[in-house]
Formats: C-alpha cells, structure tokens, sequence
C-alpha cells in the first residue's frame, strides 16, 4: 500500500502519466486504473528498468504519429490524404494503440501485459510501434494527395 501511494503522487504530477491512466480506466474506476499503473510500473521495476517514468515518457514519445492520413472527399472519389497531426490527438493515438496492444494478450494479468508493451515501446519494438510503422508507410504510399490536404 506504501508504494501506492508514492506511484499516486507522481502520477498526479505528470499531466501525461494522468491522461494515461484516464485512458486505462474503464467503467469510471480510477482506483482500479491506478491500481493497474501502480503493478505496471512495479513490474517494470522488477524487470529491471530504475525509472519506469522515463521508460513511460520514451515509450509514448517512440509511438506518438507525426503524420496520419485522413479520408478527402474530391469530386466524387474519396482519397487518403496524409495530413499532420495535432499534439492532443497524437497522445490520444499512442494511448490508444498501447492499450490496444496490451488488451489483446489474453491470459494473464493486465498490468504485466502493460508494462510488456511500454517497455517494447520505449525499445522501439513491438505491436503498437508496429501500427506506428504501417500509418507511416500509408502515408508515405499517398504522399501523392497532400495536394488535397488544404483544399476546402
């Protein structure tokens, strides 16, 4: 109970860390969500990474997209434009496509399926940079329609 506590302080300094947990929770149970956060970043500990912040910090910052594409609409055809994307919905991206990759190991608990997963996203590997990868190729196939990007 004692490390719960301490993990709660930082979580509530690191406005990131707290979105974050907003995104683990669901059925409005934030307790159960820092709980989860709390044996994520243990395990962490017990792999044997010091500072599992910083694993967290370089683990959103290796996923979050620069760059996605988005359907444009023009004359009749629809066409996948790769477009920038804003600070707020790349954080949303990265939690999204970690969670996800996290939820669909099945048959243990979910905090070590969590900690796994930011802990191969802060080395650069595994599911959710590899979803990072395929938006990055989509764009770079379409790179062609940026042209439609502006056009209103």
């Amino acid at each position: 109970m004692s490390t719960k506590g301490k993990i709660d302080i930082n979580i509530t300094k690191n406005d990131r860390l707290m979105k974050f947990t907003n995104y683990v929770m669901k059925e409005w149970k934030k307790s159960l969500a820092l709980k989860i956060m709390s044996n994520a970043f243990e395990e962490m500990k017990k792999k044997g990474h010091k500072n599992p912040e910083e694993v967290f910090e370089k683990a959103l910052i290796n996923i979050m997209p620069r760059i996605e594409v988005r359907p444009k609409r023009v004359w009749g055809s629809i066409y996948q434009v790769p477009q920038e994307v804003k600070p707020k919905r790349q954080l949303a991206l990265a939690a999204r496509w970690i969670l996800a990759s996290a939820r669909a190991k099945k048959w243990g608990d979910f905090h070590r399926f969590l900690s796994q997963e930011l802990i191969e996203a802060s080395e650069e590997t595994g599911n959710a940079f590899k979803k990072k990868l395929d938006v990055y190729k989509m764009a770079e196939a379409n790179k062609a329609f940026a042209r439609f990007a502006n056009n209103r």
